[in-house]
C-alpha cells in the first residue's frame, strides 16, 4: 500500500495532503524519515506522524436520510448548517459525503472513510442507478414525459435518463419518479427546467441498490455486511 494511502486510511488527510506532508519529511516508517512520494507500506511497518503510531481506520458505510437546507460538505466557511452535523454520533473515524446532494434535495446520501470505493462509485463508468421522486409545479404532461423518456439535448450534452414514470395514486400528474445513472450537477432540476417546469421537491429514494426502507428523515444507519459487499461488486 502506498504511504499517502495508509495516511488517508488513518484518518489524517486526504491523499494529496499526505503527499506534501510526506515531502515535507514530516512522516517517519519504522523510525525513518521518508520524502519519497510513491514510498509503499506493509502491515508489518511502524508509521509515525505528530508523535503518534498510526493504525488504518476501520472503515465505515453510513446512510443517511438527508433534509432539506443541509449543505453537501465537511466544512463551510459561511458557516451553514452541513450534513456532517447529522452524523457526529455515527462513528468516531473521519467519514466523507459519496458525491453531493443540493442544499434543497433530500434523500440517501452514503458517507464513509473508504476512499477506493467511494472513487467507483462516483466514477461515471459505473453508472450507479440513483431513483427520485420530483414534485413539480404543474402537471407534466405525456408528451414531454416522452421527451424526457426519449433523451433531452441540454446545453452540457444529452441528459438520458433509464427510466420516468408518473407515481401511481397521483392523479394531479405532478408527482414523477425518474431513474438515472449520469452525474452531472443538478441535472434532474435542469431536466424539468429545461421544458419550464420548477421542481418544488425533489426527493433521492434509491443509490446504488441502497434504499430508504425503515430510514426517517434526518437519520442514519450502518450499512449491513451485505451491502457493502453489494456495493463492492458494482463493476
Amino acid at each position: 500500500m502506498r504511504l499517502n494511502k495508509f495516511l488517508a486510511d488513518a484518518g489524517i488527510c486526504s491523499r494529496r495532503e499526505a503527499d506534501t506532508l510526506i515531502a515535507a519529511g514530516t512522516v517517519t516508517v519504522n523510525g525513518v524519515v521518508v520524502t519519497e512520494l510513491g514510498t509503499k507500506v506493509s502491515i508489518h511497518d511502524k508509521v509515525n506522524y505528530g508523535g503518534q503510531t498510526l493504525r488504518r481506520e476501520k472503515l465505515r458505510y453510513v446512510l443517511l436520510n438527508k433534509p432539506k437546507g443541509y449543505i453537501t460538505t465537511t466544512d463551510d466557511p459561511e458557516d451553514r448548517k452541513t450534513v456532517m452535523e447529522l452524523v457526529t454520533s455515527a462513528c468516531s473515524e473521519r467519514i466523507y459525503p459519496v458525491g453531493r446532494l443540493d442544499r434543497n434535495t433530500l434523500g440517501l446520501l452514503l458517507l464513509t472513510n473508504d476512499g477506493d470505493l467511494a472513487k467507483k462509485l462516483m466514477h461515471p463508468q459505473h453508472g450507479v442507478t440513483k431513483l427520485y421522486h420530483v414534485e413539480l409545479d404543474k402537471p407534466l404532461t405525456k408528451n414531454d414525459l416522452l421527451q424526457i423518456a426519449a433523451g433531452l439535448e441540454l446545453e452540457d450534452g444529452k441528459a438520458v435518463v433509464d427510466g420516468i414514470s408518473y407515481v401511481e395514486g397521483n392523479e394531479s400528474k405532478k408527482e414523477v419518479g425518474i431513474e438515472i445513472h449520469i452525474g452531472k450537477n443538478r441535472i434532474v432540476r435542469r431536466i424539468f427546467e429545461h421544458l419550464n417546469y420548477n421542481v418544488v421537491k425533489l426527493d433521492r429514494v434509491t443509490y446504488a441498490g441502497l434504499t430508504k426502507l425503515n430510514l426517517t428523515r434526518s437519520r442514519w444507519r450502518h450499512l449491513t455486511p451485505q451491502e457493502v459487499s453489494m456495493l463492492k461488486r458494482i463493476k
